[in-house]
């Protein structure tokens, strides 16, 4: 194994221990590794990114689970608009996208590059969203209000995204639970984590058949990030995800620019 490859599968273990420390934040780094790292083409790390997210994501949920975290009404009323959205994109869109979008002259835009640039984009946004903002209200009581339509336009947005850059969206979904359903922020996490799990995975499946996917591969890098969510569930209960959220952000940050810089400038 070469040592590029050791760093990758390191990779591969903090996928994991972001997303049971944080709740959300695993495909972010997913994509780059995949892509930058393992060499595979942007279209390929989207889907791969679905099954990890989605797989780590599980084992977080029933850790969760166990603990009376996870709100299933609102957790399958998002997942329902998010998981149609993810599989349409992924089965019947995502095939149907030119090689090359743009061709002006010499300057050419191809499909890889342009997920590429979409996704770096939303890296930054996100990045700034956890570095800026201010810490989400806690709501102690557990008496919050369910409001389908925003749930329904959140899942149908995020699954979207979700579809077209392989992000688990936990970002997004974090804040409108907390902030328009005002769950707790525990509850919010542990949600979020099921609606991950659940839209990525069948997000996934939209892509079984329109893609040659190597299962020992992605079954292994699978595996190392379902350890990094174990390692992370457990130091959660010493180190709270939102207190390393802003220099979390920084990192995400420096990639997002990096990314930008290599699609558009390299």
């Amino acid at each position: 194994m070469e040592t590029i490859e050791i760093f990758g599968y390191m990779g591969a273990l903090s996928v994991g221990l972001v997303l049971g420390l944080m709740g959300s934040g695993g495909s972010i780094i997913t994509i780059p590794i995949l892509t930058y790292i393992f060499q595979i083409s942007p279209i390929t790390t989207t889907a791969y990114s679905l099954f990890v997210v989605g797989t780590s994501s599980t084992i977080g949920v029933l850790s969760n689970w166990k603990k009376g975290l996870v709100d299933y009404r609102i957790a399958i009323v998002f997942s329902v608009p998010a998981f149609i959205a993810v599989y349409i994109v992924r089965k019947y869109l995502i095939p149907i996208i030119p090689i090359e979008i743009v061709t002006i002259k010499e300057f050419v835009v191809t499909r890889d590059t342009g997920i590429m640039v979409l996704f770096a984009i939303i890296m930054l946004l996100s990045s700034l969203s956890m570095i800026l903002k201010k810490r989400l209200p806690i709501n102690g009581h557990n008496t919050y209000r369910l409001n389908y339509p925003i749930i329904i336009v959140a899942g149908l947005t995020i699954g979207l995204l979700t579809g077209i850059v392989g992000i688990g969206g936990g970002f997004l979904i974090i804040p409108t639970l907390v902030l328009f359903m005002k769950i707790p922020m525990k509850k919010a996490v542990a949600t979020s984590l099921f609606i991950i799990s659940i839209k990525s995975l069948i997000g996934f499946t939209g892509d079984i058949g329109n893609l040659v996917i190597n299962w020992r591969f992605l079954l292994g890098f699978t595996l190392i990030s379902t350890l990094g969510i174990c390692l992370g569930i457990y130091i959660s209960n010493y180190i709270k995800g939102e207190h390393l959220k802003k220099y979390f952000g920084c990192m995400v940050l420096i990639i997002s620019v990096g990314i930008l810089y290599k699609e558009i400038f390299y």
